[in-house]
């Protein structure tokens, strides 16, 4: 589904992502895991256009797509819930689920998947008339995954979700990942919390400096030496 073909990303002279290749199957979680400065958080953007790659290729369902602007990366099914959740604090929390459906001319389905979305989310169902700067962490985190959801993305890009937020609502944010996962939606989840991105994953990619350092499935990983020196602190 999407195919990362020797990736390199600058910022200037720096490289923060390096020859990086990924494949990320249809109906798959897939997790990036490393540490700060890896180059995780650029990855997610290089996908989503944020930033253009200075070499390789990136293609998504049979297309190339890594010249393209962000908006047209979403009219083709990408989604991207950026860290720090990034909501519109002065819009209510409807407005923002709304407003990612902004690309959609099928109104009478954007209307049938907010009130799924409020079915699925009954925080934000409570607080749909609220702005969303008076809700917690873990409830800025649910709508800007809701509002990913809007735009109906095949693909959905998560940088660190978990960040910030308490032990159950950490828990409760793995579960709606998985949730999503179940509607037939793909993830590409970039976390620093190992234990969390390698326990619902189908396969991940350990990056270190900007390269793809280790591959295996979430087992796999979660069980080797390294990683759990490393990134799971046993």
């Amino acid at each position: 589904m999407l195919e990362l073909r020797h990736v390199t990303v600058r910022y200037g002279a720096v490289r923060a992502v390096q020859d990086l290749s990924l494949t990320v199957p249809e109906r798959s979680i897939v997790s990036i895991i490393g540490s700060n400065g890896a180059g995780k958080s650029t990855t997610l953007r290089a996908i989503s256009g944020l930033v253009r790659p200075s070499g390789g290729e990136i293609w998504f369902d049979g297309q190339r797509i890594d010249r393209l602007d962000p908006k047209a990366i979403v009219a083709r099914g990408i989604a991207h819930v950026p860290e720090g959740r990034r909501v519109f604090p002065d819009l209510t929390v409807e407005e923002n689920l709304r407003i990612g459906a902004y690309l959609r001319q099928d109104k009478s389905a954007v209307n049938r998947d907010f009130e799924q979305i409020c079915g699925e989310f009954p925080r934000l169902a409570e607080r749909r008339r609220q702005l969303a700067r008076t809700l917690s962490g873990g409830e800025q985190q649910m709508l800007a995954i809701g509002r990913a959801v809007m735009s109906s993305p095949r693909l959905i890009l998560m940088d660190e979700p978990s960040m910030g937020l308490s032990p159950i609502m950490v828990s409760a944010m793995t579960q709606v990942i998985q949730r999503i996962n179940e509607t037939g939606r793909t993830v590409l989840l970039v976390e620093q919390n190992a234990n969390v991105a390698l326990s619902i994953c189908d396969s991940a990619v350990v990056l270190e400096r900007g390269s793809v350092v280790l591959t295996g499935s979430g087992a796999e990983l979660r069980n080797n030496e390294h990683v759990r020196i490393a990134y799971i602190g046993v």
